[in-house]
């Protein structure tokens, strides 16, 4: 209690964790697009539970893994070297959940160019078992990147108290705008297939940090607000050239 009074009262400490807020919501964008692809194959009356608890088993195994800081730790410790690089629990974590990204996001991405072929889609088989299936392969995600927020988290500063806030302040705006964002990824077609586009190069960024190749995450998230931007002007331009028939229309 007296550790958080005094971070109370710390300029610094609420510098660090603003700063890590910040990082940890757009750590999130990932997830929180996988999250709202995902949950959108759903029956409607499944959706905003199925985010929910997607979301918020984001937030336990989040504190969970803040609980044991020295084991998360010792994750970036090299446990065998291959092709000259020492290979840590984290960067298998990394390659395991980027190999998924890469596999789901081209699963989808042949679903929505030919959705007549998709009768081994789990997902459609019904509602219970795809309400489950979404569940686990949220959970999925959800490890891979929890692992990253934490390990991101204890880099940025040594104090528990702020690392928990900012964790539960950027789970919390992920909530918020979970369903807003799935209902306009729903609403715009085209938003799917360059959602699906960001999962792919997502997946493929964390396989080549797993594999030893850093990427820097703000060229990653400047080429996603820039395809986002262009998508955004195409709707502007569509947009305007349908009221622009509907008004020869009432003419």
């Amino acid at each position: 209690m007296q550790e958080i009074l005094t971070l109370a009262q710390s300029p610094e400490a609420w510098i660090a964790l603003i700063t890590l807020v910040v990082m940890e919501v757009v750590l999130g964008i990932d997830n929180l697009i996988f999250i709202s692809i995902l949950t959108n194959k759903l029956p409607a009356e499944h959706r905003v539970g199925a985010r929910r608890i997607g979301i918020g088993l984001a937030l336990i195994m989040r504190l969970a893994l803040l609980g044991t800081i020295a084991w998360i730790v010792q994750l970036t410790q090299p446990v065998f070297e291959a092709f000259g690089h020492g290979f840590s629990w984290k960067d298998m974590i990394l390659i395991a959940g980027g190999l998924f990204l890469v596999w789901k996001a081209t699963k989808e991405i042949h679903h929505n160019v030919d959705p007549a072929d998709h009768e081994g889609d789990f997902l459609a088989s019904s509602a219970i078992s795809g309400f489950t299936a979404a569940i686990g392969q949220i959970l999925l995600l959800d490890l891979v990147f929890s692992v990253d927020s934490i390990i991101t988290a204890v880099g940025m500063t040594p104090h528990l108290p702020i690392m928990v806030a900012a964790v539960v302040i950027a789970v919390t705006v992920m909530l918020v705008a979970a369903t807003p964002l799935a209902n306009f990824i729903e609403r715009n077609p085209t938003i799917v297939m360059l959602a699906l586009a960001f999962l792919l190069m997502i997946g493929t960024t964390l396989i080549a940090e797993g594999m030893g190749f850093h990427v820097p995450k703000g060229y990653v998230y400047a080429a996603m607000a820039f395809s986002a931007l262009v998508e955004g002007l195409n709707m502007m331009a569509r947009n305007a050239r349908l009221k622009r028939q509907r008004a020869k229309k009432l003419h």
